[in-house]
C-alpha cells in the first residue's frame, strides 16, 4: 500500500534501517567498549546521587550473570524481576539476557494474587525482589516453581551518607528491613559469588528476550513474547526518530517504571544504545524528587505519560525548578490531551509530542516528528521506519476503510512480537496474516498522520451512535477548572448505554455539575454529552499512570447490584 507518512518524516530520519543480527546485550557491550567511563545510571534523591559508569555496570552485569549460572539458571529459563527503578533492575535485566534467559518483568505494585498468576504463567524459577515486597513472594512461592529468591534493598546503591540516613529514618518503618527464609539469598551476596568474565552463551536474534505482560487493565494478563530482534529493532527505530540525539551525551529522565515496555525501550534500551545516562527515579509520584533530579542532572529527554505531565505542570513549586535542559518529551501509554501538551511545553520549553505503541510491538510504532514545526497536536504522529499500517472495519477486520474513516489499526514491522506466551488461540486472534490487530480505533489523514479515537473495547454505543471516550475527555480537559477526566459507558434502559464522566478538579477551585454540563452542551453533540458527572479527589491508575477505566466500570457494576 501507499505510505504517505514517509514524505513527512523529519529531516535525517530514514524510512528503512539495517538491523544488526545481534542480541540486545551486544548493543550494551558495544556501548561499554565505546564509552566505558560515561555515566550509565544516576541514582539517589537528587542531592546525594550515586553514579555507575558503563564499565562498572558491565562488571556487575557479568558477575550477576555468572552467579545466576551458579544457581542453575540456563538459556531459556525465565527470570522474574520484581523491582522499581534502581541499578539492581538494570543489572538483573542485562545479566539475564547475557545468559540467553528470558526476562519476565513484574509490576512492583502487584498484589500477591497478581504476582502468583504472572510467576506461574511464565514458569519462572528465579525472582529478584525488593525487600519491601519479599512478603508477597513468601505468600505465593508454594504455589509456584520458584527455586531461587534473591532479595535486594532499595538503599544498596545509595551513597554511604544517604544509605545511613535511609537506615535511620525509613528502612524499618516502610518495611524494607526483612529476615530471609532459609535458602533465600541477598543480592549482594549473589553478586560476590560471580566472576567478572563475560558469559559464553550463544544467543540468536530470534531467541525470546522478554515476556512483557499486558492486558491487565482490560482482561486476563498475558505475555507478549518479544525476541531480541524485536527489542533491538525498536531501540534502533526510536534512536532513528531522534536525529538530534548525540552519541555519548544524552541524559534520560527515567521516571517511568522499567517493568513497562515503554520505559524498557525508550528510557533504557535506547538510552544504552546512545551511550546515555539514565536518571533512575524509583517513585515518580514523589514529584519534588522528580523536579530536583531534573534541576540537578539536566536531562535532555523526558519520556512520560499524560498524568505525569499534568501533575508536574500543576505542581505549586514547579516554578522553583529549571526544566530548560529538556529538549524533547515523548508521551505514550495513553492519549495526550491537547491542553496538557500546550501547558507543559510552555513551562519547560521542550517539544512534547505524542507517540503510540503497545507491548505486543516492543512497544513503539508511531510518534510525531520531534520538532514543533512538524508536530501535529492531537495525533499520534507517523508510523516508524519499516512499520506498515492499515485501518480495517471493526466488524470483520478484513476490509480496509476509506481515507479519513475510523477503523481498527493494524501494524506490521520488525518490532512486532512472536506471539503470546503459551496462548496460541490468543495469538491467532491478534496476529493475522502477519498483521498485529491492535484493538485501537484510528483515523489517518492524507499526510499519513494517525489519530486514535479510542479502544475498540472502550467504545460507548449510545442509541446506536458510536461515542469514543477520548472525544469527550478532550473537551473536559479543556475546561479551565479540570485537572483530569475519564469517561465510561454505563447501562441505560432507553439508550443501551449513556456517558458518565469522572472529574478531578485543579487544586483550590470549585465547580458544579451544572457548570460542566453547560460547557459540554456548548462543545459536544447531544448523544456524546455526559448524562452524569462524578467529582473525585483522584482517579485509579496503573503504576505507569494510565487511568484504569475498567476499574471504574467494575465499581459501576457493583453499585448497580447493590
Amino acid at each position: 500500500m501507499d505510505k504517505p507518512w514517509i514524505k513527512n518524516y523529519q529531516k535525517g530520519v530514514r524510512a528503512h534501517l539495517d538491523y544488526p543480527p545481534v542480541p540486545m546485550q551486544q548493543l550494551f557491550e558495544d556501548t561499554v567498549a565505546k564509552y566505558p567511563n560515561n555515566p550509565a545510571t544516576i541514582y539517589g534523591n537528587g542531592s546525594m546521587d550515586a553514579v555507575l559508569t558503563y564499565a562498572a555496570l558491565n562488571n556487575l552485569v557479568n558477575r550477576f550473570a555468572n552467579a545466576l549460572t551458579g544457581l542453575g539458571v540456563k538459556k531459556g529459563d525465565r527470570v522474574a524481576i520484581y523491582l522499581p527503578n534502581c541499578p539492581q533492575y538494570v543489572i538483573a535485566y542485562y545479566a539475564t539476557l547475557k545468559l540467553g534467559a528470558i526476562v519476565a518483568p513484574v509490576n512492583p505494585l502487584y498484589t500477591p494474587r497478581e504476582l502468583e498468576h504472572q510467576v506461574k504463567d511464565a514458569g519462572a524459577e528465579t525472582i529478584i525482589v525488593l525487600s519491601r515486597f519479599y512478603n508477597n513472594v513468601r505468600q505465593v512461592r508454594a504455589n509456584t516453581k520458584l527455586k531461587n529468591v534473591i532479595v535486594t534493598n532499595i538503599k544498596e546503591y545509595f551513597k554511604p551518607v544517604l544509605k545511613f540516613l535511609f537506615t535511620l529514618a525509613k528502612e524499618k518503618k516502610d518495611g524494607h528491613r526483612v529476615t530471609l527464609d532459609a535458602g533465600d539469598k541477598w543480592f549482594q551476596d549473589v553478586l560476590a559469588s560471580g566472576a567478572a568474565t563475560r558469559p559464553n552463551v550463544a544467543v540468536a536474534p530470534d531467541d525470546t528476550a522478554v515476556l512483557m505482560y499486558t492486558g491487565g487493565t482490560t482482561g486476563i494478563s498475558k505475555a507478549a513474547e518479544l525476541t531480541h530482534k524485536n527489542i533491538v529493532a525498536n531501540a534502533l527505530q526510536t534512536r532513528e526518530w531522534s536525529p538530534a540525539s548525540v552519541l555519548g551525551k544524552e541524559v534520560y529522565l527515567t521516571a517511568l517504571p522499567l517493568y513497562h515496555s515503554y520505559a524498557m525501550t525508550v528510557s533504557m534500551n535506547q538510552c544504552v544504545y546512545l551511550g546515555g545516562a539514565m536518571i533512575l527515579i524509583p517513585n515518580p509520584r514523589e514529584l519534588e524528587s522528580v523536579m530536583k533530579a531534573i534541576n540537578k542532572h539536566k536531562p535532555t529527554a523526558f519520556p512520560g505519560v499524560p498524568t505525569l505531565y499534568v501533575a508536574l505542570a500543576n505542581h505549586p513549586k514547579v516554578g522553583e525548578y529549571d526544566f530548560k535542559s529538556i529538549r524533547v518529551c515523548l508521551s505514550g501509554a495513553a492519549g495526550l490531551p491537547v491542553e496538557v501538551q500546550k501547558k507543559f511545553q510552555d513551562i519547560s520549553g521542550a517539544t512534547l509530542v505524542e507517540g503510540y505503541g503497545l507491548s505486543e510491538a516492543s512497544p513503539v510504532t508511531h510518534a510525531n516528528p520531534l520538532t514543533r514545526e512538524l508536530n501535529r497536536i492531537g495525533t499520534i504522529g507517523l508510523p516508524f521506519p519499516d512499520t506498515d499500517c492499515k485501518l480495517v472495519d471493526v466488524e470483520s477486520g478484513l476490509k480496509e476503510v476509506a481515507l479519513g474513516e475510523p477503523g481498527e489499526l493494524c501494524i506490521k514491522g520488525p518490532q512486532v512480537m512472536k506471539g503470546y506466551w503459551n496462548r496460541p488461540d490468543e495469538t491467532a486472534k491478534t496476529l493475522r496474516d502477519g498483521w498485529l490487530y491492535t484493538g485501537d480505533i484510528g483515523v489517518m489523514d492524507t499526510d499519513g498522520f494517525f489519530r486514535i479515537v479510542d479502544r475498540k473495547k472502550d467504545m460507548i454505543i449510545v442509541g446506536g451512535f458510536n461515542v469514543y471516550p477520548r472525544d469527550v475527555e478532550e473537551v473536559l480537559y479543556q475546561h479551565p477548572k479540570v485537572l483530569e477526566s475519564v469517561v465510561v459507558g454505563v447501562p441505560d434502559a432507553k439508550s443501551g448505554e449513556v456517558v458518565k464522566a469522572y472529574v478531578v478538579l485543579k487544586p483550590g477551585v470549585t465547580a458544579t455539575v451544572e457548570e460542566l454540563n453547560e460547557y459540554c452542551k456548548e462543545n459536544l453533540t447531544g448523544y456524546k454529552r455526559p448524562k452524569s458527572i462524578e467529582f473525585r479527589d483522584s482517579l485509579p491508575k496503573t503504576a505507569i499512570g494510565k487511568i484504569l477505566r475498567r476499574q471504574l466500570l467494575d465499581e459501576e457494576k457493583q453499585q448497580a447490584k447493590a
